[in-house]
């Protein structure tokens, strides 16, 4: 159990992250990032989850992308809590 405890993906759904990414990125940047078919073709949430689900490639290549952009991700949803 040890072993999560440095893990930024423990206790956080692949639904959540697809969320917060589509939240900061939108669909358009996330198929010029990730090139797959879901982020690009008549995307959804449901859909992309689907196909990510499924596909281990993919999930780790959104998965990447989520650690990545945790602090860019952070950052933008403190400065939306500290608006007026």
């Amino acid at each position: 159990m040890s072993n999560q405890i440095n893990n930024p993906l423990h206790g956080i759904t692949l639904q959540k992250i697809l969320e917060q990414l589509v939240d900061f990125y939108g669909f358009d940047t996330l198929g010029e990032l990730i090139k797959i078919k879901c982020f690009t073709d008549n995307p959804s949430v449901k859909s992309s989850l689907t196909f990510l689900r499924k596909t281990d490639w993919a999930r780790t290549k959104v998965e990447e992308l989520y650690i990545s952009s945790i602090p860019k991700i952070k950052k933008n949803l403190n400065l939306i809590d500290k608006k007026p």
